[in-house]
């Protein structure tokens, strides 16, 4: 995945502490483990593709759901906004918030 200059794989110890640490320096964010930025990563991919909050643990090796919502509770913001919405749109038909920009009521014609 991370090659090294000569195209061969990159040593563990010189992409974690010369090219991650430098990268998150760059981009403003706090020293982590590359190992710590990889499972935020995965799990924020999981979140944003709407996968089951029940699925997200398993794969991280939580203990329950609770621990994945207390720690990424964060990222669902906006999934709850768009649950919202939806919801929203299927009890008051006509004045709910169905005009937002990318917001629709999925499987209801008018």
């Amino acid at each position: 995945m991370f090659p090294n200059e000569a195209g061969g794989p990159i040593n563990y110890s010189n992409m974690a502490t010369r090219h991650s640490q430098a990268a998150l320096k760059a981009a403003g964010l706090p020293k982590m483990r590359f190992h710590d930025l990889m499972r935020h990563t995965y799990a924020s991919l999981l979140i944003e593709q709407g996968e089951n909050v029940k699925y997200i643990p398993s794969r991280l090796g939580h203990s329950s759901p609770m621990v994945t919502l207390t720690v990424y509770a964060h990222l669902m913001k906006t999934v709850n906004q768009e649950a919202a919405c939806r919801l929203e749109n299927t009890i008051f038909e006509q004045n709910g918030c169905k005009k937002r920009k990318g917001v629709t009521r999925k499987g209801v014609t008018p």
